[in-house]
């Protein structure tokens, strides 16, 4: 971790609670350059974040502290620290909804439950862009305090410059640059005088004590209700049925009626230009983040996004004169050269380390995998001749050999992670994270991940890399 975020939040940290964080540990990143951190003390904790990007960091407090005013479940901010690179929020937990509806719809299907979720997510979304959102000062807003058409062609070229050209998709970019026009155009006919949270969806939503608090809005802005239904309905990974999206669509249009009947008068047509923009915004965002970052979970959801558009496009969603949009559309739903882009490759990442610092932090955004408890081996640090040594010397090697207990247990840990390693190929998963503790993660630990990694060195389909954190240390 940077030494100045470190000392930044350090300070920031006792400043607020008058206690030495007892631990700083970052958090997965997800999407943006934002970085996180749990920081707890001896009676406290809290999240810290750092950005060194000042007005966006002012966006999200001032909305922040807004919608809690207005009763809405957001964090709440403690304190900020005098440069605005840094400030201390509330630990809302490490539950995302989008996690808890996986888990539900893997037991039980689209439950009353899952769409309890779905429909508790409409209804505070209708007070954050109809209640809450109306007396938003949108001058604070980052980057732009509202959805014009440069707003929404910034998102079409997005989609142009990170996904259909470094895939090669053919088109004329002049009759492109045409529809993108039009398309924004379109776009800007419907009412613009509502708070858009700007990526309203699943995973940034945290469940807590029952709760659900939300997350993420430091790029809200004036703009239409269509936007945010469409990121929520049409999120690729939440992978809804289209048939229970049409159905929650109902739902939405029916609260927002009674609030304002005037507000659903053409609504429908509208929404599925929205659900459009969104699905190519989505896609130029997957497209940087995983073929430009080679960040694999992002790939991974490419073939979900198109989906989406072989839906609109087979629905007759999109207007007939955007021909050269619907031509690159057709073509990245048909191409198998396309498709064949996007074969996921799983990357299994394997630790050794010391419980004294913890487990290591799964920062592919998975929430962790195996961990194995090597402290009940055999220990070569009781031992003179091997306490300068560590488990990828020889000499240890050869001592923990000798035990039939320390192969069984490597073995056992092979058995578990290839039984995944199977499983998670075939349902195209892009990550899968082992670890090996023990004491000082210096022996043991190292000598375990080693050989795991030696079994698992020839497994189609797979990318190792072996991360021996102490040692990495030295």
């Amino acid at each position: 971790m940077d030494e100045k975020i470190h000392k930044k939040l350090s300070v920031l940290f006792f400043t607020w609670c008058n206690e030495q964080p007892e631990s700083l540990n970052e958090l997965p990143s997800s999407g943006s350059n934002r970085k996180y951190f749990r920081i707890t003390g001896n009676s406290y904790s809290a999240i810290g974040a750092y950005n060194d990007n000042k007005t966006e960091n002012q966006a999200f407090i001032r909305l922040c502290r807004h919608f809690s005013e207005k009763g809405m479940n957001v964090p709440e901010v403690f304190l900020v620290s005098e440069d605005c690179q840094s400030y201390l929020l509330d630990d809302l937990g490490d539950t995302l909804l989008f996690d808890k509806l996986a888990a539900i719809r893997q037991k039980n299907g689209i439950s009353d439950e899952f769409l309890g979720y779905y429909q508790k997510m409409l209804d505070d979304l209708i007070q954050f862009q109809m209640i809450a959102g109306k007396s938003v000062d949108f001058s604070w807003c980052y980057p732009v305090p509202e959805f014009d058409q440069q707003a929404y062609l910034w998102d079409l070229n997005y989609f142009k410059y990170n996904f259909l050209k470094p895939l090669q998709i053919p088109f004329d970019e002049y009759l492109l640059e045409n529809d993108f026009k039009a398309f924004s155009a379109m776009l800007m006919k419907t009412d613009n005088k509502y708070f858009a949270y700007r990526d309203f969806q699943a995973r940034n939503v945290m469940l807590k004590a029952g709760k659900l608090f939300y997350i993420d809005f430091q790029g809200g802005r004036r703009g239409p209700l269509h936007y945010d239904l469409a990121s929520l309905l049409f999120q690729a990974r939440a992978d809804l049925p289209f048939d229970i999206r049409e159905n929650l669509l109902d739902y939405y249009l029916g609260k927002i009626e009674k609030i304002e009947p005037e507000s659903i008068i053409h609504f429908r047509h509208h929404y599925y230009l929205f659900a459009l923009i969104r699905v190519l915004q989505t896609l130029g965002a997957y497209g940087f983040r995983g073929l430009f970052e080679k960040k694999q979970h992002f790939i991974q959801s490419i073939p979900k996004a198109i989906e989406n558009v072989k839906w609109l496009l087979e629905s007759d969603k999109i207007p007939s004169n955007l021909t050269e949009l619907k031509k690159c559309l057709e073509f990245l739903t048909t191409d198998k050269a396309v498709e064949k882009t996007f074969t996921t490759v799983l990357n299994v990442e394997i630790n050794s380390f010391s419980y004294k610092r913890g487990i290591p932090v799964d920062l592919s955004g998975n929430g962790g995998g195996f961990v194995f408890d090597c402290r009940g081996l055999p220990n070569p640090g009781r031992y003179e001749e091997y306490k300068k040594l560590t488990g990828l010397d020889v000499q240890v090697a050869t001592y923990l050999q000798g035990f039939a207990e320390v192969s069984e247990f490597i073995e056992n840990a092979f058995q578990m992670v290839q039984g995944s390693i199977k499983v998670y190929t075939a349902r195209s998963f892009s990550s899968l994270m082992v670890s090996f503790g023990c004491t000082g993660g210096q022996h043991r630990s190292v000598y375990c991940a080693g050989k795991l990694a030696q079994k698992l060195q020839n497994h189609a389909g797979i990318k190792l890399v072996v991360k021996h954190r102490e040692q990495e240390k030295i």
